[in-house]
């Protein structure tokens, strides 16, 4: 060893022995680089430790959850921004506005669609959002305000299930009319059709009549006609020309 490096400091004789070893191994440098898989930045922490809402006795015991809830005190939470690229599997997913978006206007002036920026039409909508959180099911109920086409997609599911509920009923409602019907067809049947039956002849009504007129004189018996004598006519005449 040279007098120049015995008069060198540990720290300033492992540089220079780096360096000579990086300037003649070429390709060998990848050795030499730290592990970073455990680095973490703030936003990792913050993602790490965040929470859709902090409850009055949730307690920021250690530094990661004291920077979360930092964050979380810095968001806006009047309305929230919504993802809705998949409605259709009924999953939409929410979180509190930023500085920047409250001053744009974004999801209160602007759809709250994270993709969408129409400011026409817009209505609120309260929703009760259930998430997963620390393996643990909740629940907030918050606001939204979007367009009638991303409103729409926020509603996808409900709606179809309507439909599906009113055709049942009407499937129901079909049955029992085809039902009522089988009924009525039924006692139709059953009853004889008089409008149809055939008129009796003239010639058989005639017969009836003097049959019905014979019984009656039967019924009612032979009654005794008297004959009166000539001279009871004669004085019968003349009262009657003297009256």
């Amino acid at each position: 060893m040279s007098a120049r490096l015995r008069n060198l400091n540990p720290y300033e004789l492992h540089k220079h022995l780096v360096n000579i070893y990086c300037l003649n191994k070429k390709g060998s440098t990848a050795n030499l680089k730290r592990d970073t898989s455990r680095d973490r930045t703030d936003l990792d922490v913050i993602r790490e430790n965040h929470k859709f809402l902090w409850e009055d006795d949730d307690v920021a015991d250690t530094w990661e959850k004291q920077l979360a809830k930092k964050y979380y005190d810095k968001l806006f939470k009047e309305y929230c921004i919504c993802d809705l690229s998949r409605y259709k599997e009924n999953k939409v997913a929410l979180r509190w506005r930023v500085e920047r978006e409250v001053v744009l206007g974004k999801g209160q002036f602007q759809c709250g669609a994270k993709q969408c920026n129409s400011s026409q039409d817009l209505k609120s909508w309260e929703v009760n959002f259930a998430y997963v959180e620390d393996n643990e099911k909740k629940n907030a109920l918050v606001k939204l305000r979007l367009c009638p086409d991303c409103s729409e997609k926020l509603n996808y599911k409900s709606k179809k299930r309507e439909v599906k509920r009113l055709k049942k009923n009407q499937k129901k409602k079909k049955r029992k009319d085809k039902t009522s019907s089988d009924v009525v067809t039924s006692d139709e049947e059953c009853q004889p059709d008089l409008e149809n039956q055939p008129e009796p002849s003239t010639s058989q009504e005639a017969l009836e009549t003097e049959v019905d007129k014979a019984e009656s004189l039967w019924k009612k018996g032979v009654q005794e006609v008297e004959e009166k004598t000539r001279e009871e006519e004669f004085e019968e005449y003349l009262e009657d020309l003297l009256l």
